[in-house]
C-alpha cells in the first residue's frame, strides 16, 4: 500500500485539488481552508455556475493524494484509522443535512470519488470571529455580542434538540456574516447523546473545551457546548484565547468577568458568561433556554 510515499519528497501541489478540476458535478476554483483531516475548496457547480464550498476528507498524517486525485493511505498502518475517519466524515456530512437552520452551515450535498468523501455546502461570504477579535476589525459591544449569540444560540439549540452536541464551538467556527449573523462551521465533533465512553472521540480545543471533555469518563450534554459558548464570549471580552479548562480547575486565575468588565457592559450579560464558563458542568446552565433567558436585560 503506497510503499512510495516519501513525505520529504511529496509534490507540494498534490496537497489540494488544483484549480480546474472537475469532481462530481463541480469545478474547482481554489482552496479556501486546510485542516489536518480536510481541505475546503471554493467551486462551482457546473450546470449553472453558483459558487459552493466543498469539503474534502484528507487526514494527511494517514492519507495523501496520487497524481489521478486517489487518496490512499500511507501505510499499511493507516488503512483502518483512514477507513474510520472516512465513515465518521460520511456520518458528519448525513447529520448536517438534516440539520436546516439558518445559523448553521448548509450542507447541499455530499458523495464519495477518489476512494475519499466530498460534502457540499453553500458558499457563504464573511470572516469567521477569531479573526474578527485578532485584528480588531469591529467593536465588540452589548450590541455585538447580543447578536452574535443569540442567533448562534438558536441554531445550537437545533442541534441539541436532535439530541447531538457540536463539541467544537469556538470563534473560528463561527463565520460572522453581514448584520453581525453568525452561522456555526466544522461539524467534524458531532456526537449523539448520551455518549457511552466506548464511542466518544475526543476532540479538544485548549481554552475552550470545558474541563469534562478532557476525561473518558466525564458526562458530556448541552452544558459542554454552553461552556465553549461562554469561552466564545469571553475571548471577544478580552481579545484573547481564556485560560484553559485544567489550569482552572487546578488554580482558576480567571478574574470573573463581572469583575474585569463592570465598567464596560451590563451585568446581566457578564453574569450569564461567567455562569457558562463555570468550571463544573453541573455548575453552568444545564440547557441552551436557560442561558438563552440569561442573556435577556
Amino acid at each position: 500500500m503506497a510503499e512510495y510515499y516519501d513525505p520529504e519528497t511529496y509534490p507540494q501541489e498534490l496537497n489540494y485539488l488544483q484549480s480546474g478540476t472537475i469532481i462530481d458535478h463541480y469545478i474547482i476554483e481554489r482552496e479556501l481552508a486546510r485542516g489536518g483531516f480536510s481541505s475546503v475548496y471554493l467551486a462551482r457547480q457546473l450546470d449553472d455556475q453558483i459558487q459552493v464550498a466543498i469539503k474534502e476528507y484528507l487526514p494527511r498524517k494517514l492519507a495523501h493524494r496520487t497524481l489521478n486525485n486517489v487518496v490512499i493511505p500511507n501505510n499499511n498502518e493507516s488503512i483502518n484509522l483512514f477507513k474510520r475517519g472516512r465513515a465518521l466524515f460520511f456520518e458528519e456530512a448525513k447529520v448536517l443535512a438534516d440539520l436546516k437552520h439558518n445559523n448553521i452551515v448548509n450542507v447541499i450535498s455530499f458523495f464519495q470519488a477518489n476512494e475519499t468523501v466530498y460534502m457540499v455546502m453553500d458558499y457563504d461570504y464573511g470572516m469567521t470571529l477569531n479573526k474578527l477579535i485578532k485584528n480588531k476589525v469591529i467593536k465588540i459591544d452589548e450590541e455585538f455580542l447580543l447578536c452574535v449569540f443569540r442567533q448562534l444560540l438558536n441554531g445550537i439549540a437545533v442541534i441539541h434538540e436532535k439530541n447531538y452536541l457540536h463539541l467544537d464551538v469556538k470563534p473560528s467556527n463561527i463565520l460572522i456574516r453581514a448584520q453581525h449573523d453568525p452561522l456555526l462551521l466544522d461539524f467534524g465533533a458531532i456526537q449523539k447523546f448520551p455518549i457511552g465512553n466506548a464511542s466518544r472521540t475526543k476532540v479538544l480545543t485548549q481554552g475552550f473545551s470545558p474541563i469534562e471533555q478532557y476525561s473518558s469518563k466525564s458526562m458530556l450534554g448541552p452544558w459542554t457546548d454552553i461552556y465553549a459558548v461562554g469561552a466564545s464570549m469571553r475571548a471577544c471580552l478580552d481579545y484573547k484565547i481564556p485560560m484553559p479548562a485544567p489550569e482552572r480547575e487546578k488554580h482558576d486565575k480567571l478574574t470573573p468577568a463581572v469583575k474585569a468588565y463592570r465598567k464596560d457592559y451590563p451585568e446581566y450579560l457578564l453574569k450569564a458568561i461567567d455562569w457558562a464558563m463555570s468550571i463544573q458542568p453541573e455548575m453552568r446552565p444545564q440547557s441552551i433556554t436557560e442561558i438563552q433567558e440569561a442573556l435577556i436585560a
